[in-house]
C-alpha cells in the first residue's frame, strides 16, 4: 500500500532530550513533530547539571551563549562528614577544553530548547499523546490523541521515544527495562539560604554512625539566583510513600512521587543537623519526594523505532551524568536519520544508534550505581581521567562498525572525541580560531594535516564518495604560509593541534563526523582507505535509504 508521509519524524517526549533531537533534525531540514502530553512545560529543578560534553554539543547547534548566559558556573564540591570539612573538590578540566561544569534547572535547559526549537519553525504539540504504532519496511503510522479526545493517524519515516521512565514507546516496542529500584526516599527542594559558603561550588554534608556508615546526607547544587540551590535529602518518616499501593503501574519507581510535598519546615530540619554553617531556608520555589532506580532496555530500537534518554536507561543522578547522556543520545541518533532520509546512507546506518550508544548506557547505569553506593573515591582511575569521565569528554565508539581501526601513536583513534585546540590562522580574519569553529554547523569534514599537494586529490575521492556530503579543511603546520589546495586552509600556529591529534612529518587525515568524532584516522592516508572508510557510513551512488 502506498502511504503519503505527513512527516519525516516523529518525536515523543519534550523534554531536554526529545528537544534536541527535534531541534537537530530541523536544524538539518528534516520535517519533524514532537508531542507531549503534559499541557505544559513542568516547573521543576530536575536535572540540574550541565556537562562541558553538552556544552560543546550545543555549540555546534549555535546555542551555547543563550545557555552560558542562563546557567551558573560549578567550579567544584565542598564536603563535610560529622560536621568537619573534607578535602575540597575542585573541577578542573585541560585547558584545551572550551567550555567547564554548570547548572542549570531543567524548565531553563527545556525554555531554550523550545525557543531555539520554534525559531526553526516547529512547536511542541502540547496535551497529545502518543497511543499507539505499528511499523513496516517503509515507514511507522502513529495514533496520536489530544486532550480533547480528538484522534490522528499520521504517517513517518521514524519515531523516536524520548518519553522518559514510563515510555510507551518502549512497551510497545517490546523492550525489556531490566533492573530494580533503591529502598531509599528523598526530598527535593528548590530554596534559598543565608549561609556564606563560596558560589559555584556544590555542597556535600554527610553523617556517619559509629560503624561509619552514612545514615544521613544534604545535597545542594548552586543555581541561578541569589544563594538558591536545589537541595536533596534522605525523606523523614512523615513523608515516606513506603507501602503505598498507588504506584506506577508499570512497576517502574523512578523520579518525583506523587503525594504530600515537603514543607520549608521539613527542609529546614535537614539544614539544621547538616549544614555546614548555620543557615535558615526561604522562598521554597517548588518540594517533592523521589525515588531511585536502575534500568536499561536490551535495545535501543528496532527497525524504524527508537528510545532514548530515560526512555532507554535510569540510574542515581550521581555527577549528573542522566539527562546529559540522554542528549548524547539524540545528537547520535540525529544525524543518521538525516542522512537516511535525505537517502545518502548506508542501509543499516541507523542500526548503528544501538551499537554505539547502549554501551555507553550500560556504562553510565553501572558507574552511577557504583558511585551511589560506594563514593565517587572508589574509582579505581586517577582524579585526572574521573573528572574527563564525568565532563562525558572520554565517550567514544571505538569497536563501532562505523569507524576505522586504530593507527598507531599518540593522538585521538577512530571512535575518539574530536578534540577542540585553538591558534588556527586563517588569511582574512585577524584573531585565531578553534577547531570546533571550523567544524561547528557542518555535516561530515574531512581533516587533512600536512605541507602537501595531496589534499585536493584527497577531497575529490570524499566527495565523489560521499555524494557531496564530506567538506575538507586543510590544517597546515606552524609556518607555513602557501595554500596550494582549493580547500579551506588554515595554520596550526600554535602546534595545538599537532600536539593534540599525534601528528608531525607527512600527511595525516582525519574524517570528522557531524556528531564530533573521529570516523577515521588515515596514516598515510590513501584514496583506496579513505573511499573504504567512507563505505561504512554512505550509501553507494544512484541508491538510497529512505
Amino acid at each position: 500500500m502506498a502511504h503519503t508521509f505527513g512527516t519525516d519524524v516523529v518525536v515523543a517526549g519534550a523534554g531536554p532530550v526529545g528537544l534536541t533531537a527535534a531541534a537537530e533534525l530541523r536544524r538539518r531540514g528534516v520535517r519533524c513533530r514532537i508531542v507531549d502530553r503534559l499541557p505544559a512545560r513542568l516547573p521543576y529543578a530536575k536535572a540540574v547539571g550541565i556537562q562541558p560534553r553538552t556544552l560543546e554539543i550545543w555549540d555546534h547547534m549555535g546555542l551555547t551563549r543563550t545557555v552560558l548566559e542562563a546557567a551558573v558556573p560549578m567550579y567544584g564540591q565542598l564536603a563535610y562528614v560529622n560536621g568537619t570539612e573534607q578535602a575540597r573538590i575542585d573541577l578542573v578540566l585541560p585547558p584545551e577544553v572550551p567550555y567547564g561544569f554548570a547548572a542549570l534547572p531543567q524548565y531553563e535547559t527545556e525554555r531554550i530548547l523550545d525557543t531555539y526549537l520554534a525559531r526553526l519553525g516547529t512547536g511542541i504539540e502540547r496535551g497529545t499523546e502518543l497511543v499507539a504504532f505499528s511499523q513496516d519496511a517503509d515507514g511507522v503510522t502513529v495514533a496520536l490523541r489530544s486532550a480533547f479526545g480528538a484522534e490522528e493517524e499520521v504517517r513517518a519515516r521514524y519515531l523516536v521515544g524520548c518519553d522518559g521512565a514510563h515510555s510507551i514507546v518502549r512497551k510497545k516496542l517490546g523492550l525489556t527495562f531490566e533492573g530494580s529500584a533503591f529502598p531509599e526516599e528523598y526530598m527535593l527542594g528548590d530554596v534559598e539560604v543565608d549561609w556564606d559558603l563560596p558560589r559555584g561550588y556544590g555542597v556535600r554534608a554527610m553523617h556517619r554512625n559509629g560503624d561509619g556508615e552514612v545514615d544521613d546526607a544534604l545535597v545542594c547544587i548552586p543555581l541561578p539566583g541569589q544563594n538558591r540551590y536545589r537541595m536533596s535529602m534522605m525523606v523523614p518518616p512523615a513523608l515516606s510513600t513506603a507501602g503505598r499501593n498507588d504506584g506506577p503501574a508499570d512497576g517502574v519507581v523512578h523520579g518525583l512521587e506523587g503525594g504530600h510535598a515537603p514543607a520549608l519546615s521539613d527542609i529546614q530540619t535537614v539544614l539544621d543537623r547538616l549544614s555546614p554553617r548555620p543557615t535558615t531556608a526561604s522562598r521554597l520555589r517548588w518540594s517533592s519526594v523521589f525515588r531511585i532506580s536502575h534500568r536499561i532496555v536490551d535495545r535501543y530500537g528496532d527497525g524504524r523505532v527508537f528510545v532514548a534518554g530515560d526512555a532507554a536507561h535510569i540510574h542515581p543522578p550521581t555527577g549528573a551524568q542522566g539527562m546529559n547522556t540522554g542528549i548524547q543520545d539524540a545528537w547520535n541518533l540525529a544525524w543518521k536519520l538525516v542522512l537516511a532520509i535525505e537517502g545518502g546512507a548506508r542501509h543499516d546506518l541507523a542500526a548503528s544508534y544501538d551499537a554505539e550508544r547502549r554501551p555507553v548506557g550500560e556504562e553510565v547505569v553501572e558507574r552511577t550505581v557504583r558511585h551511589a553506593t560506594r563514593g565517587i573515591q572508589a574509582d579505581p582511575d586517577d582524579p585526572a581521567t574521573v573528572m574527563l569521565r564525568e565532563a562525558q569528554l572520554l565517550v567514544g565508539y571505538r569497536g563501532s562498525p562505523l569507524v576505522g581501526t586504530a593507527e598507531e601513536g599518540p593522538g585521538p583513534q577512530p571512535g575518539d572525541r574530536a578534540p577542540d585546540c585553538t591558534g588556527l590562522a586563517a588569511h582574512i580574519a585577524t584573531f585565531p580560531l578553534r577547531l570546533h569553529d571550523l567544524l561547528r554547523d557542518r555535516g561530515h569534514v574531512l581533516l587533512v594535516y600536512g605541507d602537501g599537494e595531496q589534499s585536493g586529490q584527497l577531497a575529490q575521492v570524499a566527495g565523489e564518495s560521499s555524494g557531496g556530503r564530506v567538506g575538507t579543511c586543510v590544517i597546515r603546520p606552524a609556518g607555513s604560509t602557501t595554500n596550494t589546495s582549493d580547500s579551506p586552509a588554515y595554520v596550526d600556529t600554535l602546534g595545538e593541534f599537532a600536539r593534540l591529534y599525534g601528528v608531525s612529518d607527512g600527511v595525516t587525515a582525519f574524517v570528522v563526523r557531524p556528531d564530533g568524532y573521529i570516523g577515521a584516522r588515515l596514516c598515510p592516508p590513501t584514496a583506496e582507505r579513505l573511499t573504504a572508510h567512507l563505505a561504512r557510513t554512505f550509501a553507494p551512488a544512484d541508491s538510497g535509504t529512505r
